[in-house]
């Protein structure tokens, strides 16, 4: 909640920094742009680091570098000090007490039967730290100013250290991993092997359209909602809608993976997307219309990430989940580099975000049939004692 609340509202802060800095919105997009790909690039490292040495470890590394990055954030006015404090420390913080460590760490503690709902649960943590800090934090923006609004975030993330306590120590070694490694496989041949499946490249690429999704909204939505004409709280209450939304779209997703499988789930989730994405290119710009555009894409959201790192555990079992599922994010954040970068281009070179809303079209389509060749076996049928 703490981690994922502080990531997904920092496009709130992009208009007060333009102001405050004149950077420019490109400058800007791309110092945030290098941060999603850095976020990204940091929970495979982190993963691996937290499958052999304990997460509890990493989260605490994590909560430092993202409270330091947040917190040197207001000292720095070019460019390249954005890139330092947002698009390095702070994003690298966020990814060591992101999805991949939360979900490894408790895959690894539960049987196969609970995971779904638990990697369900863990991101509706995620989802419900946006609905509290992104209508939190405009309204610090507004009253006491983007500084304060900033150093609040920096002080706020360091609660994860104390709730890093549950888990110190290794992690319980997991039984032996399932189909596509050998028992005795390390890590590197681990990997290795799951990048020559290709259901798991499959997985990375429908992965890559979620990241541009998400990026490009979180970072500019506020830029949209502006261009409408609108206030910009209107902002703030459509990212809690759609995290409180999310809320429930994680725990259903985390559901049905325990019944339905996920490969199905995900191609239904990807093409819903293009669906509401539509509708909403169609309907007047208004706040409500922002407000159920926010709670029906927020069904969606994040809810990618259970039957996501499901499939992973499902195709090569729990001993390296955090890593695997980590490297998996790395192309969500590939994805969430160019949603960003290419929202910021797209405002300066066209004047509206009209062309990113037709890519977001056509990527979530092209997820939705990617995800179609995955081989996942069939749910077993449970068997009366």
């Amino acid at each position: 909640m703490i981690t994922m609340g502080a990531r997904l509202t920092t496009g709130l802060f992009m208009s007060p920094i333009n102001t405050s800095t004149g950077l420019g919105i490109a400058s800007i997009s791309f110092a945030l742009a290098i941060g999603q790909f850095t976020w990204g690039a940091a929970q495979p490292v982190f993963g691996a680091v937290a499958d052999k040495y304990g997460a509890g470890r990493v989260i605490v590394l994590g909560a430092l570098l993202l409270a330091g990055g947040l917190a040197l954030t207001p000292f720095v006015s070019t460019q390249w000090g954005l890139i330092a404090t947002m698009g390095i420390l702070s994003a690298a913080g966020a990814g060591a007490g992101s999805f991949s460590i939360l979900i490894g760490a408790t895959a690894q503690r539960l049987p196969a039967a609970r995971r779904p709902f638990a990697a369900g649960f863990v991101n509706a943590g995620g989802s419900f730290g946006q609905f509290v800090f992104a209508p939190l934090m405009q309204f610090m923006i507004a009253s006491s100013g983007w500084i304060v609004a900033m150093l609040t975030l920096a002080a706020t993330t360091l609660l994860t250290i104390p709730l890093a306590w549950q888990l110190r120590g290794s992690a319980p070694k997991p039984a032996p991993p399932v189909a596509n490694a050998a028992p005795e496989a390390g890590m590197g041949a681990q990997v290795k092997a799951a990048l020559r499946n290709r259901s798991y490249l499959c997985l990375h690429a429908g992965f890559f359209t979620c990241g541009f999704h998400i990026a490009f909204l979180v970072t500019h939505l506020p830029g949209e909602v502006a261009l409408c004409n609108l206030a910009p709280a209107v902002s703030g209450t459509a990212l809690g809608l759609i995290g409180l939304f999310n809320i429930v779209g994680s725990l259903s997703a985390g559901a049905l993976g325990t019944r339905y499988r996920m490969k199905s789930i995900l191609t239904v989730m990807y093409a819903s997307r293009a669906v509401i994405i539509g509708l909403y290119l169609l309907a007047p710009k208004t706040a409500l219309t922002f407000y159920i555009f926010a709670a029906a894409l927020g069904l969606t959201w994040l809810a990618t990430v259970p039957p996501t790192a499901g499939l992973v555990g499902k195709l090569f079992g729990m001993r390296y989940l955090s890593t695997l599922f980590g490297l998996t994010l790395l192309s969500h954040q590939i994805g969430g580099f160019f949603g960003a970068w290419l929202g910021g281009l797209a405002i300066v070179h066209f004047g509206d975000y009209n062309w990113m809303w037709y890519a977001d079209i056509v990527l979530a389509l092209a997820a939705a049939l990617i995800n179609l060749p995955i081989r996942e076996a069939h749910l077993a049928q449970a068997v009366p004692a």
